[in-house]
């Protein structure tokens, strides 16, 4: 695609890029390319995806404490008035700080079960005390796993790892745990009642996951067995095609410079602008369908196609996303569906109307997630300063679950408008940052592309250095 004077407005082809490596380099045939990435996926993404999905789903705070706040858990603890929204906040507010936390953390997080302890909580300020110490032991997992897939993986592969990661993470997660408090809410052993067990059971399960990735997880390619050295070499040279890993300065001049890089804060508010309308809508789904006028039970099993749904379309979204070397139309596509979704839900429409709605809201900003995350890593060039501004968008993200943790209160149910109108405004805060951030991305690739012709440089070796639009 390109504009009326020949500038591509959009990302290079990689048949480009491919000319302009040089003839020493490693070369693999396409079979023999397509069984590595699909070995490296094998040893890779099971252990990811496991380790995170059990994480969100014995969260039970950030998203699916719905499920638990129908199975007793306001009642029992007494959260009247805004304390379950402040219970929500507690773990947010160390997620926001996952530029300082999330190397040392990520460690914690294999070691560290908070998440199970919920389950034995007999107060208010135990339930709020347990929830930060979650949040601080989890703030580096997200964060730290993306950059370790842009450790491995190309600008044109990463998308869809990403959106696997996160769609179990995210959106499978949600399915399994309306399922799985469906089947505790009949269990009621001993003292405890359901919500503890939901709690319990699926904290255990995270503990057992986290140790097994111990022992199974690997760090960069130049450091795994499982691949030969002219395969490490293979995927080394793929993956820094277009990152700039050859940074200049110091390791505190790097980290600076993704602080003072506009790009990243943009990026952030775009961000924000999925996960504070996604984090508003799994907070209180259960308790939205709950006041269609179903059961608790129904309520839970409701939710499960909603997140399944969303789950395949995350991954096809992320799929087209590579395939056509693009991102910023989809998240157009994406904020607008959920935008529909959330405008159905301040409508006096019918239950089925609303139902229907949630699909559009959860599958559209659930999608979009990945695609901002990607988007945000392919055009950081330098392994510390896209460390460092990962951290920071995925800290701005998670002020959205602040905010959507406050804005949905008990005493706007059923209907939450002050909630709803909040998260289109978010929605709109999106549309804005993203119009700016194609503009600026073009125009910057406008000017390198003038650049090398003006000096004779070779626009094939310049290919990989335009920005992803």
């Amino acid at each position: 695609m390109s504009d009326k004077n020949g500038v591509p407005f959009g990302p290079p082809s990689l048949r480009h890029v491919s000319d302009a490596q040089e003839s020493g380099q490693v070369s693999l045939g396409p079979e023999r390319e397509r069984k590595l990435w699909r070995k490296i996926d094998l040893h890779l993404m099971p252990i990811f995806t496991l380790i995170y999905l059990f994480s969100f789903m014995d969260r039970g705070d950030l998203m699916y404490v719905g499920n638990a706040k129908l199975e007793g858990l306001m009642t029992q603890l007494q959260l009247t008035g805004s304390r379950y929204n402040v219970a929500l906040v507690s773990q947010e507010t160390p997620y926001t700080r996952y530029v300082l936390w999330w190397l040392p953390l990520t460690t914690l997080l294999t070691t560290i079960n908070e998440r199970m302890s919920m389950g034995f909580v007999k107060s208010y300020s135990q339930l709020f005390a347990i929830r930060f110490l979650l949040g601080m032991a989890e703030a580096g997992f997200f964060p730290g796993v993306v950059f370790l897939l842009t450790m491995w993986y190309p600008r044109y592969m990463l998308m869809y790892r990403i959106a696997i990661f996160t769609g179990a993470t995210g959106a499978a997660a949600g399915a399994f745990s309306g399922l799985f408090a469906y089947g505790i809410s009949f269990m009621n052993v001993g003292h405890l009642e359901g919500w503890s067990w939901l709690f319990i059971i699926e904290g255990l399960l995270t503990t057992t996951i986290s140790l097994i990735g111990v022992f199974v997880l690997v760090d960069y390619p130049s450091t795994a067995k499982f691949l030969s050295v002219e395969e490490r070499q293979f995927v080394e040279q793929q993956r820094s095609i277009g990152t700039g890993e050859d940074e200049e300065g110091t390791i505190a001049q790097r980290v600076l410079s993704a602080f003072l890089d506009r790009q990243i804060w943009v990026m952030g508010l775009m961000l924000m602008s999925f996960m504070a309308p996604a984090y508003g809508i799994t907070f209180f789904l259960p308790t939205i369908l709950n006041d269609f006028g179903y059961n608790v039970a129904i309520s839970q099993l409701l939710t499960v196609p909603i997140f399944v749904i969303a789950t395949i379309v995350m991954i096809t979204v992320a799929h087209l996303s590579d395939a056509m070397k693009i991102r910023s139309p989809f998240l157009l596509a994406m904020e607008f569906v959920g935008l529909v979704g959330y405008i159905i839900q301040m409508t006096n429409s019918s239950a089925g109307v609303k139902y229907f709605g949630t699909y559009l809201t959860v599958i559209g900003l659930y999608a979009g997630v990945p695609c901002v995350v990607g988007w945000l890593a392919n055009n950081l060039h330098g392994k510390y300063k896209r460390a460092v501004g990962m951290g920071i968008q995925a800290g701005m993200g998670n002020l959205g679950g602040i905010i959507s943790s406050y804005v949905f209160r008990i005493q706007d149910e059923p209907r939450f408008m002050l909630g709803f109108a909040v998260q289109i405004g978010f929605i709109c805060i999106g549309f804005i940052a993203m119009a700016a951030l194609t503009f600026a991305y073009h125009r910057a690739n406008v000017a390198k592309i003038a650049r090398v012709k003006r000096e004779g440089m070779n626009e094939a070796e310049n290919a990989a250095n335009l920005y992803v639009i």
